[in-house]
């Protein structure tokens, strides 16, 4: 079962992969000296999740990872759950209540899917000005008490991108 879950997966991200490149191919790059934000360090990688529980044990009892406890945000409408890998973390977030960033993604995406900032403020304005949709008007607080805005999967290569502060 591991096995196919694991083609099936593996499959899909390069799918996804291979469309957001496609994608991507139609941005233009700005003068990268005129750029008033850029890209930091990677602190975790979000993965939206129909089966919170699930994807929990799959981390922590197959893959024996350390994993933390679910904390619900009702605030952003989702559950996190935080894999730590000693240099990043993957963050599993599952909705929560009925407007939920993420309920509308995994209705289309049933498996689940799969993002930093030094000026998230920037950040918005230049992706909004390049036609990427973010799903809020302005950044809220996110799991690690910083600011975070979610993009729109549909502009992003069918991946539900977080922005958030450094």
């Amino acid at each position: 079962m591991f096995s196919s879950l694991w083609t099936q997966c593996t499959r899909t991200a390069a799918r996804r992969a291979g469309h957001a490149a496609q994608q991507a191919r139609h941005f233009t790059t700005p003068n990268l000296q005129a750029r008033l934000w850029q890209l930091g360090k990677l602190n975790h990688v979000a993965i939206a999740v129909p089966d919170l529980p699930g994807a929990t044990a799959f981390y922590r009892n197959v893959l024996g990872a350390d994993v933390s406890e679910a904390v619900p945000l009702p605030a952003h409408g989702v559950t996190t759950v935080f894999v730590n890998l000693g240099n990043t973390k993957l963050e599993l977030l599952h909705p929560l209540g009925e407007k939920s960033p993420i309920e509308g993604f995994l209705a289309k995406n049933k498996q689940g899917g799969i993002h930093h900032v030094d000026d998230i403020g920037a950040a918005m304005k230049q992706v909004v000005a390049q036609g990427i949709r973010a799903l809020s008007d302005k950044p809220k607080i996110g799991a690690h008490n910083k600011p975070i805005v979610f993009l729109h999967p549909k502009d992003c290569g069918g991946v539900l991108i977080e922005l958030e502060q450094a």
